[in-house]
């Protein structure tokens, strides 16, 4: 289960205060999986970065009591200087993952061939996402965080992304943002509608679609 307990988010530029959340409580349930759903710049992702624990709230606390991934394909943590076996290396200690088992399945996963042994700073954007979700999938989660699933590399190698994914999610929930409501229905339970920091839960994700859809009118 994943817990929020009076949870402020908020960014501050020179003449604004943009409120995110404002002292949410909410419960994600074991055994369930939630599409966060809202317009754009209501803080869908901020709000997973904040589950994965690679953003802070401004106030109050985020608990967990089961393994939650970063978000899904997320790039952004690799060491630019390091190379990409390196890195995935550095990520198996850091899980408590059987490096050599993480490196094998990365390795072939994402097909990179040679480039594996290159800084990361060289790798092109769909080297990278290859990268990031092979070692998404090497490592077994009981929560995965999904903002936007994008397309990588060819029709072959998306199929092979779709069919890593579908396989983990038979054992694990997932939180997702997605601008496309015929992804949330194909793989959430519930909904959870982000508006002026505020964030309500809906138990049939249908109904969930409909309140956001309404806000977009």
């Amino acid at each position: 289960m994943i817990r929020f307990k009076n949870v402020s988010k908020h960014f501050k530029t020179q003449h604004h205060k943009k409120i995110i959340l404002d002292r949410v409580n909410l419960e994600f349930q074991s055994g369930v999986s939630y599409g966060i759903l809202g317009v754009n710049g209501a803080g869908k992702s901020t709000t997973l970065k904040m589950i994965a624990g690679t953003m802070l709230p401004n106030a109050g606390r985020i608990s967990k009591d089961v393994r939650v991934s970063w978000p899904l394909g997320f790039a952004s943590g690799f060491h630019p200087d390091m190379t990409g076996k390196e890195n995935l290396n550095f990520v198996a200690r850091a899980y408590g993952e059987d490096v050599r088992r993480v490196a094998r399945f990365v390795e072939e996963f994402a097909e990179l061939g040679d480039y594996i042994n290159e800084p990361v700073r060289t790798y092109s954007s769909g080297m990278m996402a290859r990268l990031a979700f092979g070692l998404s999938m090497a490592i077994e989660f009981e929560c995965y965080l999904v903002d936007e699933i994008t397309a990588v590399g060819d029709a072959r190698f998306q199929q092979r992304c779709k069919t890593a994914f579908d396989n983990r999610r038979k054992s694990a929930d997932i939180i997702m943002v997605s601008h496309g409501m015929d992804t949330i229905k194909e793989y959430c339970d519930k909904g959870v509608l982000l508006v002026d920091g505020r964030m309500m839960v809906y138990e049939d994700v249908e109904h969930a679609i409909e309140a956001y859809y309404r806000l977009n009118r």
